[in-house]
């Protein structure tokens, strides 16, 4: 089982980069392909980026070039890189591991992008 908690959101104005952390906890950090994903209320939560256990990276096209996910399997860690951020990046932030056996979820962070 994996414990995941997620830091580094915050207020920030658009233009601006942050950098989040996804600290994993428990055995195996290395096995899981790790995720991002968020959410806003009243929608679904959207996949964001993923990189496998081999550091192949995926994703989604509105994101694709402003956010870089990385993993340092030393550290037990997954970052989401976030630059040129805009108003509409907004949302609650979340990390996910997952591994052919189920998934696990953090509790998110909240990034808020605002002038």
């Amino acid at each position: 089982q994996v414990q995941l908690v997620e830091s580094g959101g915050g207020l920030v104005q658009p233009g601006d980069s942050l950098r989040l952390s996804c600290a994993a906890s428990g055995s195996g950090f290395s096995r899981y392909a790790m995720g991002w994903y968020r959410q806003t209320p009243g929608k679904q939560r959207e996949f964001l980026a993923i990189i496998s256990r081999s550091d192949s990276t995926n994703y989604v096209e509105s994101v694709k070039g402003r956010f870089t996910i990385s993993r340092d399997n030393a550290k037990n860690t997954v970052y989401l890189q976030m630059n040129s951020l805009k108003p509409e990046d907004t949302a609650l932030y979340y990390c996910n591991a997952r591994s052919p056996s189920g998934q696990y979820w953090g509790r998110g962070t909240q990034v808020t992008v605002s002038s």
